[in-house]
């Protein structure tokens, strides 16, 4: 819990200064086929809420049943590039 309230601080605070233009949105403003895909990466978890970049892509987060955070990242394109 501890580690994600800090991941998403330090996403607000970026967001805020207009560097990486990272803003947190809510997981339904994620398009859908980058939600589908990112439940079928983690199908175990429930996902909270997600990171939009000024270069349109995003970090999808969410945290499993022992609390610990996961997160799906897309391209622009939509492409997953990572998964934590």
């Amino acid at each position: 819990m501890r580690r994600f309230g800090c991941s998403l601080l330090i996403c607000v605070a970026l967001g805020c200064g207009g560097g990486s233009g990272a803003v947190v949105v809510p997981i339904d403003d994620v398009p859908d086929a980058m939600r589908m895909t990112a439940q079928e990466k983690l199908p175990d978890v429930k996902f909270e809420n997600a990171v939009k970049f000024k270069d349109g892509s995003y970090e999808v987060r969410a945290k499993d049943a022992k609390g610990k955070v996961r997160d799906v990242e897309f391209s622009p394109t939509g492409e997953v590039t990572e998964v934590e």
